[in-house]
């Protein structure tokens, strides 16, 4: 390099760096929001490292012998969408304001209502450590909404658990389900009837005598449309979430200590006190 040409390199290097520097403190200065925003979700993020599961299945899967053992095991809340709804109309929460008068008309609660029914809820401080949706999303619309949510705070789903089991033996579960009413307490005609079945052939419940009944919708017609709308909602959700490696599926043919063992072995460590 000729020694004019150095010259001219040194003078114009102040005003080259001031220029350079400009347009530096102007791109930051333009994303600032975003890049506090993003730090603070990360940091939230750091700070909670909150597991979140999803618990799918069909009717009759087992879901409700297993989850008890989810939350035991986890000391995560277990959330319903019927439950979360519920409470929030009752409570008077802004969200749940909102979903009271559309049901009121008559309407259905849309999707941003129940997400911002469950961002509500995952607010609580039961939630500080994780929680768990039961059946929840139903929706890929639901689904994305919930991915924007958990993103807010850097987050999103940890594990998906899908229990799966052959239509053709949750038919036989569900169709031979008969309940007690008043008490809750449910029985099976086949894998746990009632004492009075071998007595005199009748369902009748054990404490008080009662007639046992069956609900309304575990009959087989009502059980295949169910089946039917269950597997066009969650094949689609289940590629969603495969596509963040975090679904587990389990083959819940089995005994339900052997499918706990399963779910046991892929849950996410337990946080630290």
């Amino acid at each position: 390099m000729s020694l004019n040409a150095r010259n001219y390199l040194d003078s114009a290097r102040p005003a080259l760096e001031r220029e350079v520097s400009k347009a530096i403190n102007a791109a930051i200065n333009e994303r600032a929001e975003d890049i506090v925003l993003r730090v603070g979700e990360l940091l939230v993020a750091a700070a909670t490292g909150r597991r979140i599961l999803i618990l799918f299945g069909p009717p009759g899967a087992g879901k409700g012998s297993q989850a008890p053992k989810l939350v035991e095991t986890l000391g995560i809340p277990q959330l319903s969408t019927g439950d979360m709804l519920r409470a929030a109309v009752k409570a008077g929460t802004p969200v749940g304001v909102q979903a009271k008068a559309v049901m009121d008309s008559g309407g259905l609660v849309g999707d941003e209502l129940v997400v911002g029914v469950v961002s509500e809820r995952i607010a609580q401080p039961d939630c500080g450590d994780g929680f768990i949706l039961d059946g929840f999303p139903r929706t890929m619309q639901q689904a994305k909404l919930l991915d924007e949510l958990l993103a807010k705070t850097g987050e999103s789903v940890s594990l998906v658990v899908a229990l799966q089991v052959p239509d053709e033996v949750l038919t036989e579960r569900i169709c031979g389900r008969w309940i007690h009413q008043p008490s809750g307490r449910s029985y099976h005609v086949k894998f746990a009837p009632p004492k009075s079945k071998a007595v005199d052939g009748s369902m009748k419940d054990d404490e008080t005598g009662e007639p046992l009944e069956q609900r309304k919708d575990d009959t087989e017609d009502a059980l295949k449309s169910r089946l039917g709308a269950y597997h066009e909602q969650t094949v689609p959700l289940l590629a969603h979430y495969d596509r963040s490696f975090c679904v587990s599926r389990v083959d819940a043919n089995r005994p339900p200590p052997e499918v706990w063992d399963t779910i046991a072995g892929v849950l996410p460590k337990r946080r630290k006190p």
